[in-house]
């Protein structure tokens, strides 16, 4: 079978959606394929520590995703709606041109709206079939379906049974034209034995800031007169540092070795209830005390699920 020339294109929103790539790229190359992955900074850095020689980086104009510091998801978000439109088409318009200029064969776009093209294969990863929103909750979800339909099928990362690990956002009473459960998307693939260390906590904070940032705060705050031994991991692969104060440690990233082994040694693992965290740790078997971004109402339904 002849190679084929394969766009990977990772939402822009912490690290995530970069992440539960990973298996989709070495997919892809397993099956001989040339792959271009469309990321920048933090998502980037991520995946250019195990893609680095295997596949072509390049850049794809992006919104940069912020959160309002009082959490109000609903009125920041209102406000930015304009952009979002507009960023939308410009990837769409930014995609006609590479498609020609790479020879693209196949786009597979993790909750990038825009990059659909008729001349190739389109497919769309999301579990976000049905979005959970406090206001336009129906305009949004309409919104949602007509992205997902230009697409020629829709991946969604969970099991078909539901709940599955997303419940009603991934198993919605309107599906999409046409989709597939592929499964939960981990770069992990085995279960480890938690818990070896008394006394240790390990701190995945992630997100796009400002919240990552008053996330990491607020957990300092909580621990910095605790006996306890603190890991903080930071979410910024792109940035080489690491800090030590008393009973805290911060370090920016850990390779997948680093990671599983601070994991099997906590007593306490906590997180953001963010998707690709709860695949990773539903692979890993790690039980987790979950914390919602403020005011992000898919991730509030998820740590409410997974309580």
């Amino acid at each position: 079978m002849a190679s084929k020339t394969v766009l990977v294109a990772p939402l822009h929103w912490g690290l995530g959606h970069a992440a539960r790539c990973i298996p989709i790229i070495e997919q892809q190359l397993a099956e001989g394929n040339r792959v271009l992955i469309a990321a920048s900074e933090g998502p980037r850095a991520l995946l250019n520590t195990r893609f680095n020689s295997r596949c072509t980086f390049i850049e794809i104009p992006f919104m940069r995703i912020t959160y309002p510091k009082d959490g109000n998801m609903a009125r920041h978000f209102f406000f930015k709606g304009p952009s979002l439109l507009w960023n939308i088409w410009r990837e769409h318009l930014y995609l006609r041109s590479l498609v020609q200029k790479e020879n693209i064969d196949a786009v597979i776009s993790d909750s990038r709206f825009g990059l659909w093209n008729k001349r190739v294969q389109s497919i769309f990863i999301s579990h976000q079939i049905e979005i959970k929103a406090p206001l336009f909750q129906g305009l949004i979800n309409r919104l949602n379906r007509w992205v997902m339909n230009r697409y020629d099928e829709v991946w969604i990362p969970d099991y078909a049974d539901k709940p599955g690990l997303a419940g009603d956002l991934s198993h919605s009473q309107k599906m999409p034209l046409r989709y597939k459960y592929i499964g939960p998307l981990s770069r992990f693939n085995k279960k480890i034995t938690q818990g070896t260390s008394a006394g240790k906590v390990v701190v995945i904070v992630s997100g796009p800031e400002p919240q990552r940032t008053l996330f990491e705060n607020q957990i300092i705050a909580r621990f910095k007169a605790s006996s306890e031994k603190v890991i903080i991991l930071s979410g910024k692969p792109h940035i080489e540092n690491k800090e030590e104060a008393d009973n805290i440690t911060i370090v920016n990233h850990l390779n997948d070795d680093d990671l599983i082994k601070e994991l099997e040694s906590a007593s306490m693992v906590i997180a953001r209830s963010g998707y690709s965290t709860i695949m990773d740790f539903h692979v890993l078997g790690v039980n987790a005390e979950y914390i919602a971004t403020p005011g992000q109402t898919e991730q509030e339904y998820l740590m409410q699920l997974h309580s």
